[in-house]
């Protein structure tokens, strides 16, 4: 609600701390996704205070504000030097799923008419996402049972005339292994199709595992017919949020990402991005923290990342009930539970004792799991995380797995959701146990269950109504 009278700064700030009481912490390695930390304080100091020296600089038009321009320049600049084709163009971007978009939109202008999207299950819905407002069609290709990786023969089956665009991950986020990007680009290529790699997670990671001696396959634009790549600064590149880098192997791909606009009697419309105002904050952060790292700093986050994520997957392994899934390639561990050990039930246990695990639903044969992602900050605490894992699975065990109320899936497919106003639906949700107006950090095996037990397409339409709920 807005005041009457406007508030002193410090009794603002006092309801902002106030209000994050119930938040996952940030800082810590406790919480294994959505944040990525150091562990270094001065280098995220760093880059909140060049955040807010920029937070005022439209990106919107970059004649106006040639700062945004020369930084944009070095932070592309880095990113091309790292991912294997220096002074390729690229586009500075909100996130991944924004890079992902333009990505789809400059190869489905490349090839007019061509309206699929050929990727592995694996691959992040962003894509997905791009393809729904782009008016474009997601073929989705099979991994391997055991591996995790795209199948190349079905990628090959699956390629043709009407393909606008071939993506593989590097690697994708569920397992964190590297699809084969040389062999579908070269399949791809001999297509005449773009081929896209997502490395959101991976780019400007797996450079640094690389050379902390890990067996990382060739994945960026050094590969023949890799033809775009993205990579997120704000995971591993420990960038605040909102910073992404697209890459494009030449200038005629990156200007099919552009959108111009003169039909009207306003001001020149041109740009980069999805976007059009958009604040250079983000690019001053990921600027700073690429400048206060440094490669070096870079490499030995590199050789933490990689050992802890080595002791983990090894430690997971010795814990009974459970298994990590695939061999993963980079800082990204999913973990399965059992017959005796339901993963849900070990993700809120854990979240009891103060440690986020990010609950991952089963798909196209893979099981439900916990992910964990490893940041420079994780190795400090990794045995403590072991242990909680392996109490949490105790205390799994002992409970049981998560209760579905009997009949309870099939009458949540026999709904029509779209009947059903937002209170309504969370009076049902209620009247099972499910309270989708609680605050704080809730339990959510049950919830979880309900979702794994459900299709795909109901499961997006449950979310849906839930977010609804959330902000109503």
């Amino acid at each position: 609600m807005l005041p009457e009278y406007g508030r002193p700064v410090t009794e603002l700030l006092a309801e902002l701390t106030a209000l994050k009481e119930a938040d996952l912490p940030v800082r810590g390695g406790k919480v294994t996704a959505y944040v990525y930390d150091t562990g270094l304080p001065e280098v995220h100091e760093a880059a909140h205070r060049a955040y807010a020296e920029m937070l005022e600089v439209n990106m919107l038009d970059p004649t106006a504000f040639p700062s945004m321009v020369a930084l944009e320049r070095q932070v592309v600049g880095a990113v091309a030097e790292l991912l294997g084709r220096p002074g390729a163009p690229g586009v500075f971007t909100s996130g991944g799923t924004e890079s992902i978009m333009l990505a789809v939109k400059a190869a489905r202008d490349a090839r007019p008419g061509a309206t699929r999207v050929v990727l592995p299950v694996t691959a992040h819905p962003a894509f997905h996402k791009a393809a729904h407002y782009l008016g474009m069609e997601i073929v989705p290709v099979p991994v391997e049972p055991a591996t995790y990786r795209a199948r190349v023969p079905a990628f090959e089956a699956a390629l043709d005339d009407r393909t606008a665009l071939a993506v593989v991950s590097a690697p994708s986020y569920p397992q964190g292994v590297v699809d084969p990007v040389e062999e579908v680009a070269a399949l791809a290529a001999a297509r005449g199709v773009p081929c896209h790699v997502d490395a959101c997670v991976g780019g400007w990671l797996l450079p640094w595992l690389r050379e902390a001696g890990a067996a990382v396959p060739p994945f960026d634009l050094s590969v023949p017919g890799v033809t775009s790549i993205s990579c997120d600064l704000h995971k591993f590149g420990y960038a605040p949020k909102g910073a992404s880098v697209l890459l494009f192997r030449d200038a005629e791909l990156r200007r099919r990402a552009y959108f111009a606009s003169a039909a009207w009697p306003g001001y020149t419309i041109i740009n980069a991005t999805v976007q059009s105002s958009r604040s250079a904050g983000p690019l001053g952060g990921a600027w700073a923290t690429l400048q206060a790292l440094g490669r070096e700093g870079y490499l030995e986050l590199g050789r933490r990342t990689l050992e802890a994520t080595r002791r983990l997957a090894e430690g997971v392994g010795k814990i009974p009930g459970l298994r990590v899934l695939g061999e993963p390639e980079a800082a990204l561990v999913a973990v399965a539970g059992s017959a005796d050990v339901d993963v849900f039930v070990l993700a809120d246990e854990a979240r009891r004792l103060g440690w986020f695990l990010q609950p991952q639903l089963s798909y196209a044969g893979i099981p439900a799991n916990i992910h964990v992602t490893v940041t420079g900050v994780t190795l400090a605490g990794v045995d403590a995380m072991l242990e909680v894992i392996a109490q949490a699975a105790e205390a799994a065990r002992r409970r049981g797995p998560a209760e579905v109320p009997a009949g309870l899936p099939e009458l949540i497919a026999s709904l029509d959701l779209d009947a059903l106003d937002d209170a309504t639906f969370a009076e049902l949700a209620a009247s099972v146990g499910i309270d989708l107006t609680a605050t704080g950090q809730p339990g959510m095996a049950v919830v979880n269950a309900v979702l794994d037990a459900l299709p795909a397409t109901t499961r997006e339409a449950i979310l849906v109504r839930f977010l609804s709920v959330l902000y109503s």
